[in-house]
């Protein structure tokens, strides 16, 4: 075996006892999983207190480490109930570190007496290497998850400027999202399901239809799999962990994902082991698979509109008997319990199968009436596999459980501290924002610009300092430079007011002495004790997330320690990203399938998806300036002419329920 400069761990991802299990048997170093609540994959299965306690003393057994994802947005009436999970599994559970996106959480760490490790999930999206020496000193986080976006030369640039203390971790196999993490609104913005809470209903899967083409799969990406070139990774000293995701996937993919990344971890010179983890991975039934950026000479748009984008592995097709019943002839045999799909989801005919009983290959299935309406011709894929040696694994492992007593730890009567609210009184103002140059005309209320070279050109320097300046809701590590250039010259023209994209954007001033500087909307702040931790960070205001819903928006300025401001007019983005679908262009519509149009803009290495209807809370502004909001602003947008104007307007989450 080749010598190696550094041997991350691999982590293993669990969404049920099996799954768990499965990573255990496969020798992962560590397993991250969930609870039924405040986990960012609320669609799993995922644990009790109890449950997660008793495997937890299994693993430690095993020297396995286990990582609790705590990784929703918490929102106002719950930091209380979240306090005292967090309280309960202090006590009973001890995991060796916590994933977080909401700052929430980690005062509650803290105020709980959480002694293990704090890990900002991805969501957080950490994603410019002046970012990493805040989130170390002012926010006292251990390891930071990094986007999946990122080519290799961008992971050597964030462990360049890592400092001491603080690891990395990044995605290495699994399900890839067209948004980056933290930045989609998409499920949220169509009903209320909020993507960053673990309840997304995957709007990017669907078919859409654009420039009078055939509906397509446009934003549907194939899975990420770094698979050989994970190779480039060990050249990286502090990326301590290699993160597979899929804590919605069964133990088959758990085992055989974990056994790959081993072989190419431990042997990666070693030809035979390439070929046979390669192997190992085509047999976990995932989707396919893209390299996506991680070469930057070589990046794969993860995008084919012309592949079957489900996951499994092909078996055959339906077919039809006399009678019109559907049967299946597989062409490998099928074990009882395994998964078969027959169609694609939002296809007519789609159909789920459970396995009942041995099947050889070529066999004559004839599937339950149920299946009746699947067409003859419909693709079938094995999605989950249940062969008896993992089956018998785990359930050694399950024996083994048993001695490790399952009770749930008494309830908990722990009260977080709540920050002290602002006891001045808050007059409200109207901010506009723009793109490009200053407008022309003059116009009520405060005056904010996208920071760029064309919004710093033509402005007076008398006009300068009265500007809010607004940073995007990503900077990329390659771009770094250019956006401290960007500031460089904005505070030399005496530019004193920025509104920041995420909070540790605040990394890329050399001083904050003397500026204003507020938390953007894309900063994702639900809850008061979030807002405390900007407030000490040396934070002036907040934008307070558009997507709660009334009455969290309306409660939140008398609890907030600091002014805080909302987007209540313009378009707010489904998403943002960094692909560019390739049969898509640039302001053309884009409609889905029930006849919602939107659009693309593109910014830089910023890909921006708008609906085609703004939020419009103009009705509600008499309540949110009663309520004491500071700032309520509109953002201006220019339509493309071939998407026009939509008479159709949104209230965003106002009048739902957050989910």
């Amino acid at each position: 075996m080749e010598q190696m400069t550094n041997k991350p761990e691999i982590l293993a991802p669990a969404g049920d006892r099996d799954s768990f299990l499965a990573g255990l048997s496969a020798g992962a170093e560590a397993i991250y999983c969930g609870l039924k609540h405040f986990s960012a994959r609320m669609e799993a299965e995922n644990f009790s207190v109890a449950e997660l306690a008793a495997l937890t003393e299994l693993a430690k057994r095993k020297s396995c480490r286990v990582y609790l994802a705590l990784n929703s947005l918490v929102k106002p009436e719950e930091t209380t109930k979240a306090g005292r999970l967090l309280d309960r599994v202090v006590r009973r559970v001890k995991p060796d570190a916590l994933i977080v996106q909401d700052l929430a959480l980690l005062s509650l760490a803290r105020q709980t007496g959480y002694a293990g490790d704090l890990h900002l999930s991805t969501l957080a999206c950490v994603s410019q290497p002046a970012a990493l020496p805040v989130i170390r000193k002012a926010f006292g986080v251990d390891r930071v998850v990094l986007p999946r976006e990122l080519t290799i030369d961008e992971i050597k640039a964030l462990d360049a400027a890592r400092p001491e203390g603080l690891e990395l971790e990044c995605f290495v196999h699994g399900a890839l999202c067209y948004a980056v993490s933290g930045r989609c609104y998409w499920s949220s913005y169509l009903g209320g399901k909020s993507g960053l809470r673990g309840r997304c209903v995957q709007p990017c899967r669907r078919l859409y239809a654009s420039g009078g083409q055939p509906e397509k799969r446009h934003f549907s990406c194939l899975d990420l799999s770094f698979d050989v070139l994970a190779k480039s990774l060990l050249e990286v000293p502090g990326l301590t962990a290699w993160k597979i995701e899929g804590r919605k996937k069964g133990p088959h993919f758990v085992f055989y994902t974990v056994r790959a990344y081993q072989l190419l971890r431990d042997q990666p010179g070693d030809a035979k082991a390439r070929k046979t983890a390669q192997e190992l991975l085509e047999r976990a039934l995932g989707r396919p698979s893209s390299h996506f950026f991680i070469l930057p000479q070589r990046p794969h748009t993860p995008i084919r509109t012309d592949l079957e984008q489900g996951s499994g592995l092909f078996i055959g097709r339906a077919g039809k008997s006399k009678a019109g019943r559907t049967q299946l002839r597989p062409r490998q045999e099928l074990l009882p319990g395994d998964r078969v799909r027959l169609g694609g989801q939002d296809r007519p005919g789609h159909f789920l199968y459970t396995v009942s009983k041995y099947q050889p290959k070529g066999g004559l299935i004839s599937l339950p009436k149920a299946a009746d309406k699947t067409p003859a011709g419909t693709p079938a894929f094995l999605i989950d596999r249940r062969e008896p040696e993992l089956k018998s694994r785990i359930g050694a492992l399950a024996g083994e459980l048993q001695a490790f007593r399952a009770e749930d730890p008494a309830a908990s009567s722990f009260s977080p501290d709540l920050p002290e609210p602002l006891s001045t009184s808050i007059k409200t103002r109207f901010m506009h924002v723009f793109s490009g140059r200053l407008p022309q005309g003059k116009r009520a209320g405060l005056t904010g610009l996208w920071l760029s070279g064309r919004s710093l050109e033509g402005a007076a320097k008398t006009v300068l300092p009265k500007l809010w300046f607004w940073l995007p809701p990503v900077i990329w590590p390659d771009r770094e430079q250019s956006w401290r250039n960007l500031l460089s010259a904005a505070l030399k023209k005496g530019a004193r007011q920025f509104i920041l994209g995420a909070p540790w954007q605040i990394g890329l001033f050399e001083s904050t002495a003397r500026l204003k500087l507020w938390a953007g909307p894309f900063c994702n702040l639900t809850n008061p004790l979030a807002l405390e931790e900007l407030r000490r960070t040396g934070f002036s205001g907040a934008f307070i997330s558009p997507e709660l819903p009334r009455s969290d928006l309306l409660g939140l300025p008398a609890r907030s320690p600091l002014p805080l401001g909302l987007v209540f007019k313009g378009f707010w983005p489904l998403c943002v990203s960094r692909i560019m679908p390739p049969e898509l262009k640039t302001g053309q519509p884009v409609t889905s399938p029930k006849k919602e149009t939107s659009w693309l803009m593109q910014s830089g290495q910023i890909v921006y998806h708008y609906p085609a209807w703004p939020i419009d809370l103009e009705e509600q502004t008499e309540e949110l300036k009663d309520a004491g909001y500071a700032l309520l602003a509109q953002l201006h947008l220019q339509v493309p002419r071939q998407v026009g104007a939509s008479q159709r307007t949104s209230t965003f989450n106002y009048h739902l329920t957050l989910q």
